[in-house]
């Protein structure tokens, strides 16, 4: 059927989606989420069928087309355009396979991952497949298949040097901003570090939000390889390249359902690494009642899988064990935390103890991995990195390179609304629960609201008295800085003996 372009001027963010009348709907006897082959001229496109119940959304004769389908034929409104019924994708079936509990094979996972990257999915689609994984679990067979399959849709850096070093954790620890301490130790040191980080998904920031506070972190490839030539290293959002597209797909439907299945988690990480070129790898892996990882156990079972991974992807792999019984550094949200990691780049006196700690032993083993430091030597020679000032100089160019401008703590911008929890007996802190800390944070407004978040004053084996400040909550919205001010307070999250 040949019908005219009506412009929508409404983009989908992805999925290819056309909107036509219901008495022609009827008249050909399509229903919605029907696929269509739209046609013009030799360009054609495959779209998702919604139906217009008012002629005033679209008339009859006029085939009402969204932005990524008016980009993929090249039309524009006015144009006669062709319609008729299509296959629906080909991974459908695939999916329901999978959905069955059944085990995907090489071909049936590539064709998923295919029609995910060419947006071919709907919502509802793409969820099932990642919820199937969650619920069902992966074979190691389907994670190397998921891992290839998005390494070999997008597109790849390939930096000159001969060793390439990276880092990654799994997560699940609020405040664990290692990555903003290591990566400029271990460019300072000369080492290649081409740093592709993830938003929250699950917790109150992540490093690519984190390092937005400071910098653009959203930089198209021929950027990221000059800022990669003129400094050695970035931190940059991977959502924002053709790396691996298919993974930043899967990422925005885990994101609202809060789920981080492992397969997935272990694909995504492996394939970020391959397509920026490491050739160096540390994983940390935080273990903690409240941290994603429950037990020493589920840490050796993963450390396996990444084990295993880094065998197939040729990538050199060091995995470190953490405690992830509390949360790392005292700012807990965006700027929170970019204010905590320039203290301490700084040689501030404010900057929190735990996360030097970790971040000099994270950096000193990658530069022993790498061949930089001697064995043994690694800790000494990051602390030394540190403290002569270099460090913080390498994290100044990086910013500058990404678009931003040197950092002032002071001048990091928080939410103006606040609210404080005090300690209500004397005592010890036998516990702070990761878990309960990242949903206070996210009520309050993180990651979305950058400045919102909270602060902790204490940290696990404090001895504080009655009264004691123990939590300062920011938000920009006073309901929801009443909201996590009671989830706080009632629930415990800090227990004292």
């Amino acid at each position: 059927m040949r019908l005219i372009v009506k412009d929508m001027d409404i983009a989908t963010g992805g999925v290819q989606v056309v909107l036509i009348n219901q008495e022609d709907a009827r008249m050909l006897d399509l229903h919605a989420e029907d696929r269509l082959l739209v046609r013009k001229g030799r360009r054609e496109t495959t779209a998702v069928l919604d139906i217009g119940e008012s002629p005033k959304a679209v008339p009859r004769g006029r085939v009402g087309v969204f932005e990524e389908v008016l980009d993929a034929l090249h039309a524009k409104d006015g144009d006669v355009i062709e319609i008729e019924l299509g296959e629906k994708p080909k991974s459908i079936a695939c999916i329901k396979k999978k959905l069955d509990g059944f085990e995907l094979s090489q071909a049936e996972v590539v064709q998923i991952v295919k029609d995910i990257t060419d947006d071919k999915l709907t919502d509802i689609e793409l969820t099932s497949y990642v919820t199937a994984n969650y619920a069902n679990g992966m074979s190691m067979k389907e994670i190397v298949f998921l891992t290839k399959a998005m390494v070999e849709t997008g597109d790849r850096l390939v930096p000159k040097a001969k060793i390439v070093a990276d880092l990654h954790c799994i997560g699940g620890v609020p405040g664990n901003r290692t990555t903003m301490i290591v990566v400029p130790i271990l460019v300072a040191a000369g080492l290649t570090v081409p740093k592709t980080a993830s938003r929250a998904i699950t917790s109150p920031a992540g490093t690519a939000d984190t390092m937005e506070v400071l910098a653009p972190v959203a930089l198209p490839k021929k950027r990221l390889e000059q800022v990669l030539k003129d400094v050695g290293g970035f931190i940059v959002w991977g959502g924002a390249m053709n790396l691996a597209p298919a993974d930043e797909k899967i990422i925005h439907v885990e994101h609202p359902l809060s789920i981080d299945a492992e397969g997935q988690m272990l694909a995504s990480i492996m394939a970020k690494k391959a397509v920026v070129g490491a050739t160096h790898l540390l994983v940390d892996l935080p273990v903690g009642p409240g941290s994603k990882l429950k037990n020493k156990s589920e840490a050796l079972h993963l450390q396996r899988h990444f084990d295993d991974l880094g065998k197939v992807l040729g990538i050199k792999m060091k995995v470190i064990i953490t405690n992830g019984s509390e949360p790392i550094g005292n700012g807990i949200g965006p700027a929170l935390e970019a204010r905590d990691c320039v203290w301490l780049l700084q040689g501030d006196a404010r900057a929190p103890k735990d996360l030097l700690k970790k971040s000099l032993k994270m950096a000193g083993m990658l530069l022993e991995f790498t061949g930089k430091a001697a064995e043994g030597d690694g800790y000494a020679m990051a602390n030394g990195i540190l403290r002569s000032g270099e460090a913080y100089d390498a994290m100044v160019r990086m910013i500058k390179a990404q678009g931003g401008k040197e950092p002032v703590a002071e001048k990091i911008q928080l939410c103006k609304l606040t609210a404080v929890v005090k300690a209500r007996r004397s005592g010890t802190v036998i516990k702070i629960d990761d878990a309960l800390i990242a949903r206070v944070a996210r009520i309050a407004g993180a990651p979305q609201s950058k400045g919102a978040g909270l602060f902790l004053h204490v940290h696990k084996h404090a001895d504080v008295k009655q009264g004691d400040l123990l939590m300062t909550i920011y938000s920009d919205s006073q309901a929801k800085l009443d909201f996590a001010l009671k989830e706080a307070v009632n629930k415990e999250v800090l227990i004292i003996q």
